[in-house]
């Protein structure tokens, strides 16, 4: 093996799954208090922002495979916080009640960390980098 660490700093699949573990800690520890775990935490504002939304649509917002969104959904289906209809070969998932309680408090554990970042970037590396990671995301999206 030739590489050494210099490869690995220059690899964006490296460096963006380095950057990732460290925003997933920083989000565990900022939203631990919500009773949510971070995977589901997206899931439930986009589940929030288009009520009936089926699995299928679900899975391309979260760009996940809908196997995984299922399981997500069924998990939070199981504690009451998310609702599925079945029409059909389509199932359509919305927020309950309880779920709406729990989330809450989603923009301010955003908010949180965010400010956790502001702690040693500035709003404008946050902003950047925020603008070029979903420009790349776009674009490799394409890629087959």
């Amino acid at each position: 093996m030739k590489s050494d660490e210099s490869t690995l700093r220059r690899c964006l699949f490296f460096t963006s799954n380095r950057l990732s573990n460290i925003l997933r800690r920083i989000a565990n520890d900022v939203c631990s208090d919500s009773g949510i775990a971070v995977p589901y935490i997206y899931l439930l504002i986009i589940v929030n922002q288009y009520p009936q939304i089926t699995i299928n649509e679900l899975s391309a917002k979260l760009d996940i495979a809908p196997s995984t969104c299922t399981r997500f959904v069924n998990a939070l289906v199981k504690d009451g916080i998310l609702d599925k209809k079945q029409e059909w070969k389509t199932v359509h998932v919305s927020i309950t009640e309880k779920g709406k309680l729990k989330t809450e408090g989603i923009d301010e554990s955003i908010n949180k960390v965010y400010q956790k970042c502001m702690e040693v970037m500035s709003k404008e590396e946050y902003e950047t980098l925020a603008s070029l990671i979903v420009e790349a995301a776009d674009k490799l999206n394409k890629v087959k």
